[in-house]
C-alpha cells in the first residue's frame, strides 16, 4: 500500500520577508519582517517573544558590531512598534548582516537563515557560562511548517533544525556546533479540534525531514561566503 503524502502547499508556509532599514548611531542597518499570518504560532528562543505562542510576526535585526546594550527586548519592541507592528511577535538580533539571506523549501517547509560565522565554537566546552543578556545572535534561523504542530513536536522541531545547523557547519568545513548566540524560530499552524496535529518533528518524521533538508541547505548556503552554489539573496 502507498502512503499519500501531504500535498505541497501554494501558498508558502512563510513568505519571502520584507527589508527594512534604518540609521542607529550613524550605521545604515537592515532588518527582516516575515508576516506569519492567522493561525499560526511559534517556537523560538528569541530574547523578544521566546518560547511557544501565536505569533503574528518575526523581525530579524541587524545591529551594529559591538553591540552593548543591557535591554536587547526593549530594543527590540520599540524596532517593532516603530516598523508599525503590532500583537505579539518574536524578535531576533544579529550582528551579522541580513541585507542578504539564505532560503531552501522542501515539501513545503520553508527555511531563512542570516549568518555570521567569525565568532564560532563548538557547545561543550570548558568553563562556566556567562550570566545576563547575551550578545546578538550571528546564525539566526526562521523556519514556517505549513502543518500544525503539538507541543511536543514544536520543541523535536528546534532540535532538528538545529541538528541540521551543525551538519551543513561541518560540512561546510567549520570546526564548530555554531556561534554562542545562535537564535532560532519555527513557525507552525496552531492545532484546531477538526485538523490533525502532528506529534513528531524529528528528522526521521514526516515534517521534521523536510525541515532538515530545508535548514541544511539554507544554513550551507549562508555560510559559503558568496562561493559556488550560493543562493544567499539581497532584499
Amino acid at each position: 500500500m502507498t502512503a499519500v503524502l501531504p500535498p505541497h502547499p501554494v501558498t508558502p508556509a512563510l513568505p519571502a520577508p520584507r527589508r527594512l532599514t534604518r540609521t542607529e548611531d550613524g550605521a545604515r542597518l537592515h532588518a527582516l519582517l516575515w508576516t506569519a499570518g492567522p493561525g499560526r504560532r511559534a517556537i523560538s528562543s528569541a530574547v523578544l517573544g521566546g518560547g511557544i505562542g501565536r505569533r503574528a510576526w518575526i523581525l530579524n535585526a541587524q545591529v551594529a558590531h559591538g553591540y552593548r546594550r543591557t535591554d536587547p527586548e526593549r530594543h527590540l519592541a520599540s524596532l517593532a512598534a516603530n516598523a508599525g507592528l503590532s500583537g505579539p511577535g518574536v524578535g531576533l538580533m544579529t550582528a551579522a548582516d541580513v541585507s542578504s539571506y539564505a532560503h531552501a523549501r522542501d515539501g513545503g517547509v520553508e527555511a531563512f537563515v542570516t549568518a555570521g560565522v567569525d565568532v564560532r565554537d563548538w557547545a561543550a566546552r570548558p568553563g562556566e557560562g556567562a550570566e545576563g543578556a547575551p550578545e546578538p545572535g550571528t546564525i539566526n534561523v526562521v523556519v514556517g511548517v505549513p502543518a500544525a504542530l503539538t507541543d511536543a513536536a514544536l520543541v523535536n522541531a528546534v532540535a532538528t533544525a538545529t541538528e541540521a545547523k551543525v551538519q551543513a557547519l561541518v560540512e561546510s568545513g567549520h570546526d564548530c556546533s555554531g556561534t554562542p548566540t545562535d537564535a532560532v524560530c519555527v513557525v507552525a499552524d496552531a492545532p484546531v479540534p477538526d485538523r490533525e496535529a502532528y506529534a513528531f518533528a524529528g528528522p526521521r518524521s514526516l515534517w521534521g525531514a523536510r525541515l532538515a533538508r530545508a535548514v541544511h541547505r539554507a544554513v550551507r548556503d549562508a555560510v559559503a561566503e558568496g562561493g559556488p552554489g550560493a543562493s544567499a539573496r539581497p532584499v
